[in-house]
């Protein structure tokens, strides 16, 4: 497996190594021992979930605070999706931005969303299935959001508004600047 930090400290691209024949393909998506040894991150995932979503659904910007933060290994299962973690660590060089990039079925790459990150994506294919693992349980009181077109991050989420498809409770999240006045 390759892995690269992005410009955000702790945030890591991973690229399997993917052997296929006649009969298909075969890849290691996740290995404790070299994930920790490449990133430098010990980590015990706890919980692993997965979503189902047509094009033009965005899920986010979402993260849990205080004891119940979440580190996540994303990745797709099946079509793509346009994923963004925004750096909230408020004594980081690199508070306030985001990193971006297309997971898909065809390359396999995942994304490792460390603590202290908010984390969203935009489905790009119908049926797209997502995956995540996470090294926190989830807890509803914990849970808390910035708005997904906020002016402070301007995130170019590259898809027309119109079009995109967004639960109540995402069109209802707070501004960057209520996250920083918390």
């Amino acid at each position: 497996m390759i892995v690269e930090e992005t410009y955000l400290k702790g945030c890591f691209v991973i690229t399997p190594k993917v052997f296929e024949d006649e009969r298909g393909y075969f890849f290691e998506n996740f290995n404790k021992k070299i994930f920790e040894k490449e990133t430098g991150v010990v980590i015990d995932f706890v919980q692993d979930n997965q979503s189902l979503s047509s094009k033009g659904v965005l899920r986010g910007l979402h993260f849990q605070s205080g004891k119940f933060e979440q580190a996540k290994l994303v990745r797709v299962i099946k079509g793509s999706v346009l994923d963004f973690c925004v750096d909230l660590r408020k004594d980081s060089p690199t508070f306030g931005k985001h990193f971006s990039i297309i997971l898909d079925v065809v390359e396999k790459k995942q994304l490792f969303i460390p603590r202290g990150f908010a984390h969203g994506f935009l489905v790009l294919e119908d049926n797209t299935i997502f995956s995540y693992k996470c090294d926190n349980y989830y807890n509803k009181a914990s849970e808390k959001g910035i708005i997904y077109n906020d002016e402070t991050l301007n995130i170019d989420w590259k898809f027309s508004k119109e079009n995109l498809i967004l639960s109540e409770k995402d069109r209802a999240l707070p501004t960057f600047k209520t996250f920083l006045n918390e």
